[in-house]
């Protein structure tokens, strides 16, 4: 499937912002499964300076720096990515229990960037809490095979949660999202991946988006999409990192597309910086996933 995705975030200023410096996380990357075949970012006002890095995680970052005085910064990334991503069966095949997984991932030597040790750890926005622990373990009774494991876990949050996009925000911690049991992707991403490493399983965080489908007889609205936050969990080596949605319970295929992806959230937000300027700011984000072939 070829998707062009459009990411067109706006900045509105109080009061005129003399200087920005902004980390820019909008271009998606080659993955395995997934291809790049076109991407570029327009800022405006134009930038004084720009510089691109790719991060440890495989993450291609530009940093920006705007000198000139303005009232509104308007950040315009486009992209055209193919995502060849098949599950298939994957959910009837036979999988490891889950407690070797966790002494293989303990086990690993490697600290290349895909190595599972570096996604067992508690991180700045997901730490090991008791109470979240206590609720993987449910899906965890000893010898269940991974794959078994994951997914009631992924089921469990979907159904337990409700998706309510008043309930958090960003800064919210993420012990109140889990007694709330209310929340958007990306505290159900956190959720699941405090879950996973909670029992000592590696977890990531994923940015991306997710093609939206209208409603039948609906015309698709342009700007209805949104970026999307799931979770991959490393399943062995014969399996790897396997995504799982637990915003929708499914398994990631072929209507997820990467953006980026680290510990959690911290690692991989769209925009972050500095600005230096007085007054309140708003912020308006359109996203659109349009399938092309």
């Amino acid at each position: 499937m070829i998707y062009d995705i459009r990411h067109l975030s706006t900045y509105a200023y109080e009061t005129p912002v003399s200087f920005a410096r902004c980390v820019l996380r909008l271009l998606p990357s080659d993955r395995p499964e997934q291809r790049v075949l076109s991407r570029a970012i327009e800022v405006r006002p134009v930038p004084a300076a720009s510089a691109a890095r790719r991060s440890f995680f495989g993450n291609d970052v530009v940093t920006v720096t705007i000198e000139a005085a303005h009232r509104e910064l308007r950040v315009d990334a486009r992209s055209r990515v193919e995502v060849t991503r098949d599950t298939g069966d994957l959910l009837r095949q036979a999988s490891r229990p889950w407690e070797e997984v966790r002494e293989r991932a303990f086990a690993a030597a490697s600290l290349a960037p895909s190595s599972p040790a570096h996604h067992l750890y508690p991180s700045r926005l997901v730490p090991i809490l008791g109470p979240l622990s206590a609720y993987a373990h449910a899906s965890f009774p000893p010898g269940r095979p991974i794959l078994e494991a994951a997914t009631e876990l992924m089921r469990r949050i979907k159904a337990d949660f409700t998706y309510d996009p008043k309930a958090t925000a960003v800064s919210t911690p993420l012990i109140e999202a889990f007694e709330a049991r209310r929340g958007v992707c990306q505290d159900f991403a956190h959720i699941m991946i405090a879950c996973l490493r909670g029992v000592g399983l590696p977890a990531a965080y994923v940015s991306g988006y997710l093609r939206t489908l209208p409603p039948p007889g609906k015309k698709r609205l342009e700007g209805a999409d949104a970026t999307h936050a799931w979770v991959t969990a490393w399943c062995g080596e014969e399996f790897g990192w396997l995504g799982f949605d637990p915003t929708n319970a499914v398994l990631v295929e072929n209507d997820h597309i990467v953006l980026a992806s680290g510990r959690d959230y911290a690692d991989v937000s769209p925009i972050d910086g500095v600005i230096l300027g007085a007054g309140s700011q708003a912020l308006t984000v359109k996203v659109d996933v349009v399938p092309v072939a």
